[in-house]
């Protein structure tokens, strides 16, 4: 070989990638979270996007199991190497469990998404922190102080001025919101039961998998056959779907949690923003008022949370 030879020309991906590399690299830690996070965030909403103007034709649960079998597919792929690992697993009822869980969380949430205002549905979906104090106390014998409760109190009034419960305005989608973000804490609290032995590999393939086989049998009864764009637009629900959950999850990994949370909570703001341009839905002030004790109340519990792990 003659050691004069000129190196090879760099390829056209790895020139257009250049920049981006010396910009990201160039970057704080902190900042990068910050990006993930927001980009994840953002991802989330044109997902919830896409899913309500699907919801005007496709129901559901069909629109619900497209988003699962994406992320089962996904979650074989990451076993090519060894396809069997997963069924070794000896917590098949656990895992049967925070699927169950995870399917009525993500069934109530899709269905909020068709059935409220963007904004609203996506508040309700925060609601997930409150739920953890009365699980936390009941399922992980935690010691529940009088401020969490009485924070949590505040947070489920919101949710209350949501439904209207003793109006003739009532809202019963309020009350499936906010039976989503219970599933939602039960998923967490199956999670932190399963990590004690099973990687997170196999907890995510169970998980996509008892979504897409859960929210497959109803979706048989209300079939409607999508269309080719379509078609389409459901597989990037479940892209989109999975990809800003990771960024987000990446993203909270690279820098102060408390710092990093609230962006993900400016999920809200990013459905109001766009279900205003693109559907013309205006929250009145009622809205406003139960989602701003919703998110304050979650943002404190999950932010005095995790200043309790680390003292």
């Amino acid at each position: 070989m003659n050691t004069n030879d000129p190196a090879p020309a760099p390829s056209l991906a790895a020139r257009l990638r250049a920049p981006v590399d010396i910009w990201w690299d160039a970057m704080p830690m902190s900042a990068r979270g910050a990006f993930l996070v927001s980009t994840g965030a953002i991802g989330l909403v044109l997902m919830a996007v896409i899913v309500k103007f699907l919801g005007y034709r496709l129901p559901p649960f069909e629109i619900l199991f497209f988003r699962s079998a994406v992320g089962l597919l996904c979650a074989i792929w990451v076993f090519r190497s060894d396809l069997f690992e997963p069924l070794r697993t000896k917590r098949q009822g656990a895992h049967f469990l925070r699927g169950l869980a995870g399917a009525g969380g993500n069934a109530c949430f899709f269905w909020t998404i068709t059935s409220m205002m963007l904004a609203d549905a996506t508040a309700l979906q925060f609601s997930r922190p409150l739920w953890m104090i009365p699980l936390a106390l009941c399922f992980l014998s935690e010691v529940i102080g009088f401020r969490r409760v009485a924070v949590a109190t505040v947070g489920f009034a919101g949710v209350l001025l949501y439904a209207k419960p003793f109006t003739e305005g009532f809202e019963p989608n309020a009350i499936i919101g906010a039976l989503g973000g219970l599933f939602g804490a039960m998923v967490v609290v199956a999670i932190k039961n399963l990590q004690t032995t099973e990687s997170t590999r196999v907890i995510m393939f169970y998980y996509a998998f008892w979504n897409a086989l859960f929210a497959l049998l109803p979706a048989i009864f209300t079939w409607v056959t999508p269309t080719g764009p379509e078609l389409i637009l459901l597989i990037l629900i479940g892209v989109i779907g999975m990809g800003g959950q990771a960024l987000i999850t990446h993203g909270l990994s690279m820098g102060d949690a408390t710092a990093l949370i609230p962006l993900d909570y400016l999920r809200v703001v990013y459905a109001a923003v766009l279900g205003f341009l693109i559907f013309g839905e205006i929250p009145g002030l009622t809205s406003f008022a139960g989602m701003a004790l919703i998110l304050a109340a979650s943002l404190y519990l999950v932010l005095t949370e995790r200043r309790s792990r680390k003292a």
